[in-house]
Order: C-alpha cells, then sequence, then structure tokens
C-alpha cells in the first residue's frame, strides 16, 4: 500500500492532477480491482505524499550536485492571470560525468511586486545557497528588462567578491538570444500590425465552424493548390505569427472568391497587403530559421549561435538600404535593435564557436568583418583571443591545484606509518624523504603542459568530413567531439562548461507550459 500511495503521488506530479482526485469513486475502484488490499485516501494524505516524493526527488538531485563543477542558469518570470501573481522560475545546466547535458528546475519563486532587481537577485542567491551551489555559478542567462540588468551587477558583486566567478566575470550576464531576436521582429511585424489582425480574424472566422471550413476546402480544391488548412498563430510568440502568414499567403487567391460566398466574411486582405506580407516573410525566414537553431528542442549548445547572429546582421545591411520605401523602413528599425544588444563584441558567443573543432579562430576572422565597422574587427578579435587565452590560463592553474593536492595526499597516505614507543605519539605518520621529492616533482611538472593546448588546437587546423568519413560535419555534435579526443587534458574540462551555458531563457520559459514540459523532463530522464 505504501509503494501504491508513492506510485499515486508521482502520478499526481507527473499530469498535474488535483490532489483530490484520489478521492474520486472511479479511481478507487479502478485501484481496488488491481489490487484488493487499496485503501482510500483522502486528498490531504496524497499532499503529504506528493510533498515527501519532492522531498526525495530533491535529496537525489542535491546529493548529484555534489560532484558537478560548474552550472550556469537560466531564470524567466511569468504572471499567472487566475491568482495574479508573478513567479519566477531559476533552472541549473550543467555537463555530468558522462558528458551529458543536463537540465533541472531548482526553483519556482513567488516574486512579490515591485520585483526590483535586488529583490530577484536575493531571491535567486536565496535558491542557490538553498542547493548549496553559490559558490558552482558559472553564468546566467537572462531576458532583456532592466530590473534583470540590476539583479545580474548585484550578484556579479556578490560572486566576485567571494572569487567564484571565472573569466573575471566577463561572461556572468548572458543575455538572451531568443529575446533579442524577438524584439527585433516585433519592430518588423509593428509595420504590418493591421494587417495581421486582418488575416488572424480571417483565420479565426473560417475555422469557427465545419460549414465555412468546407466551403473554403471547396475553393482551395478547385483551384488545385497544395495546401490544405489555416493555422492559427500565438499572439504572443513571433514564430508562430510568422507561420501563420507563410501559410495564409500559400491562399491568399482563394480569400477573395471565398468572400463572394459568405456574404459575412468581411476581413479579406487587398493585394497591396500580400504584397507586404510576402516582404516581411522574406526577411524573416532568416530570423525564423536563426531561432529554430538558438530554440531547438534538441537542446543546442552554444558553439552555434555566433553564425546564425551573423547571418541575421548580412541580411539586414543587405536590406538596410533597399529600393523599397517599405523594407527600408521596416529593416532599419530592426538593425537599432540588433546594434543595441549586438553592437559589442559578445565574448560567450565568440569563444563557443572557436571552441567547435570546425570553426576555431576561423570563424571570428570570417564572421567578425561583417559584423563590425572596418576599424573595430581586430580590437574585437584580440579581445575575444585574449579572454579565450586569459580563461584557458585559470582552468590550467584549478587543474594544476587539483593534480597538487590528490597528488600529495596519495603520496603522503602510502606511506607507513612509524609506531614509536610511546602509547602518546602511536598515531602519528612520518613522510619519507623519497615521498617529499615526489611530491615536489608532481607539483612542479604539472604547472603548465609541454606546450599550450589552446596553441596545439589552432595549429592542428579545422575539423573536415576528410579527417573521418564517418563524421557528420555539418551536424557535428561539439561536445560528443571533445569527449571522445584524447589528445588534450584541461582543454576538453574548458570547452564542456562553455558549450553547456544556455545563451537563450527557452528552458526556463518553456517550464511555466504543461505541453512543453513533457518534452524537459523526458531528456533529462
Amino acid at each position: 500500500m505504501a509503494a501504491m500511495r508513492e506510485a499515486t503521488a508521482e502520478w499526481v506530479l507527473m499530469h498535474e492532477h488535483p490532489f483530490s482526485i484520489v478521492e474520486e469513486e472511479g479511481f478507487n475502484l479502478m485501484q481496488k480491482r488491481g489490487m484488493p488490499e487499496w485503501q482510500r485516501i483522502n486528498r490531504t494524505m496524497n499532499k503529504n505524499d506528493c510533498t515527501s516524493v519532492y522531498e526525495r526527488e530533491k535529496t537525489k538531485l542535491k546529493n548529484q550536485l555534489k560532484k558537478v563543477k560548474k552550472i550556469s542558469l537560466t531564470t524567466d518570470l511569468w504572471k499567472s492571470k487566475n491568482q495574479k501573481n508573478e513567479y519566477m522560475v531559476v533552472t541549473g545546466h550543467w555537463i555530468d560525468s558522462n558528458w551529458r547535458l543536463q537540465k533541472r528546475v531548482l526553483n519556482f519563486l513567488h516574486v512579490p511586486p515591485p520585483r526590483r532587481g535586488i529583490q530577484i537577485a536575493d531571491a535567486i542567491f536565496k535558491c542557490l545557497t538553498d542547493w548549496g551551489i553559490e559558490s558552482k555559478i558559472y553564468t546566467i542567462s537572462v531576458d532583456n528588462a532592466s530590473n534583470n540588468d540590476s539583479a545580474l551587477r548585484c550578484l556579479k558583486d556578490i560572486f566576485s567578491r567571494n572569487k567564484c566567478l571565472l573569466a573575471k566575470g566577463k561572461l556572468f550576464h548572458v543575455r538572451c538570444c531568443a529575446h533579442i531576436l524577438n524584439l527585433m521582429v516585433q519592430d518588423g511585424l509593428s509595420r504590418i500590425k493591421e494587417i495581421v489582425d486582418t488575416i488572424r480574424d480571417s483565420v479565426e472566422f473560417i475555422n469557427k465552424t465545419d460549414g465555412r471550413r468546407l466551403q473554403f476546402a471547396e475553393i482551395v480544391r478547385q483551384l488545385q493548390l497544395p495546401e490544405k488548412m489555416l493555422i492559427y498563430d500565438c499572439k504572443t510568440r513571433w514564430n508562430s505569427t510568422y507561420e501563420m502568414l507563410t501559410c495564409a499567403l500559400k491562399f491568399q487567391d482563394v480569400f477573395p472568391r471565398y468572400r463572394d460566398r459568405e456574404p459575412n466574411y468581411d476581413f479579406c486582405p487587398t493585394t497591396e497587403d500580400w504584397e507586404k506580407v510576402s516582404k516581411v516573410c522574406n526577411i524573416l525566414k532568416t530570423f525564423w530559421t536563426a531561432t529554430h537553431v538558438i530554440s531547438g528542442s534538441d537542446y543546442p549548445t552554444a558553439n552555434l549561435y555566433l553564425n546564425e547572429v551573423c547571418r541575421i546582421k548580412v541580411l539586414l545591411d543587405s536590406k538596410v538600404d533597399d529600393e523599397d520605401d517599405f523594407v527600408r523602413s521596416m529593416v532599419q528599425k530592426m538593425k537599432l535593435k540588433f546594434d543595441k544588444y549586438w553592437g559589442e563584441c559578445n565574448l560567450l558567443m565568440s569563444i563557443a564557436a572557436i571552441l567547435d573543432p570546425r570553426c576555431k579562430m576561423r570563424v571570428i576572422n570570417y564572421c567578425f568583418p561583417l559584423l563590425y565597422p572596418p576599424h573595430e574587427v581586430q580590437s574585437n578579435i584580440g579581445k575575444v583571443r585574449q579572454a579565450l587565452y586569459d580563461l584557458y590560463d585559470e582552468y590550467v592553474e584549478i587543474h594544476v591545484s587539483g593534480q597538487s593536492g590528490s597528488s600529495s595526499q596519495l603520496l603522503i597516505g602510502s606511506d607507513h606509518p612509524t609506531k614509536s614507543s610511546s602509547s602518546a605519539s602511536s598515531s602519528v605518520s612520518h613522510v619519507s624523504g623519497m615521498s617529499e621529492f615526489l611530491t615536489h616533482i608532481a607539483t612542479v611538472e604539472s604547472v603548465q603542459p609541454v606546450k599550450n593546448e589552446l596553441d596545439t588546437y589552432f595549429e592542428d587546423g579545422l575539423l573536415t568530413a576528410a579527417d573521418d568519413s564517418t563524421i557528420d560535419i555539418v551536424n557535428l555534435d561539439a561536445l560528443k567531439w571533445w569527449k571522445d579526443t584524447t589528445k588534450y587534458k584541461i582543454l576538453p574540462k574548458m570547452a564542456a562548461d562553455i558549450l553547456a551555458i544556455p545563451i537563450s531563457t527557452v528552458a526556463s520559459e518553456a517550464t511555466f507550459s504543461a505541453g512543453t514540459r513533457i518534452g524537459v523532463v523526458s531528456y533529462t530522464g
């Protein structure tokens, strides 16, 4: 019965059932048929069982986190319409001992108004101390709200005082790429807001009844169009709106014919409307592709972002002086937003791309002339290179101190103690001269590898399909490549930490949706 109560609690938590479901007659009949010894439980007992499951899982996760050296966080705020409360979710991301990307929701926090930066910082820090990971934080990814900027300045100051941050905290604050893309695209879509509303109203009107759908489908059949149906969008997600518009474009010849048959339909977009929609969709296609890379369901690693950002910049530059007034004014507005957030060199995005064996330093040599003015290119390349080497030196220092400690402990511990005739000193052990010498050698020899691993990595050239015909070079898993390489000792640890950093808060945002949360659970096991 105890095992069944625990299984029931897990079932309630997994599917978000109300605690009272265990009091339903049908549930108890089913349980009794499967197990005659079943005893009824009430909602209070079920709630207590669910709390016990939570505490058990939290203890397991705490034990896992003790073994983790570096953890990156994503956090996002969400407002409940029913309760009128605002919650913050904190999600941890790390590489486990088997080199698998892991992510876990660490807490849902109620953050009362006015939700200033200091309140957000306090809530996050309290969560971290509760989990015992306040000295392990590498980066925090947030969207671009001003209170988040203030919160991270506060947290950076705290962690810097405790000397917890690598790279002097230069990588600590990660701005959500998906949010920046959303801000840019919303500026573009605002130029056709009324047209978008018209198309949305059309889709809603036609899909409202079976009769309207059938009539629309009949016209589609007569025109021999391959597409079958219109799709709705989610108003708050621009990529969903883009998909609605691209779908509706394929039916633009159907709408006027439908209007002729349906007297109550008066939302029909004009030919000029469709031309504008087509121009917008042509520009947003690059953004849509980038969003799928940045927010993909396969949990993309940080090395994939720089090239996508570069493609967007090239697109905007190519359209900023377009002869079409509509396109030109839209793109100029979007480019202002791009320059606001990506006008300065993004160290994390660049370092992660360099640690992709297909790219190395070539990627910034290629992208930076496209991203920055000519007089800033070499300066930014120098910044990235210096930050990369400084970061590597810190990992060398960590590696050396770890080796020295373990070597000393091993050598001293292996020496058999010599017992004195005095009972008071019978437990004292003596270190031999050889042990001292070997400890010294272990420390000195490990201070620096014979050759800087970064230099070796760059000298080896780029990874190509010709190096190994079994490699899918286009879809290479950079993290797996670093896991499998045996040439380096220190660089793989650094690459794993960098590649695990989320450059999007999608992982945290998705937690507020029951539909997407199932995917998160299945990924993390």
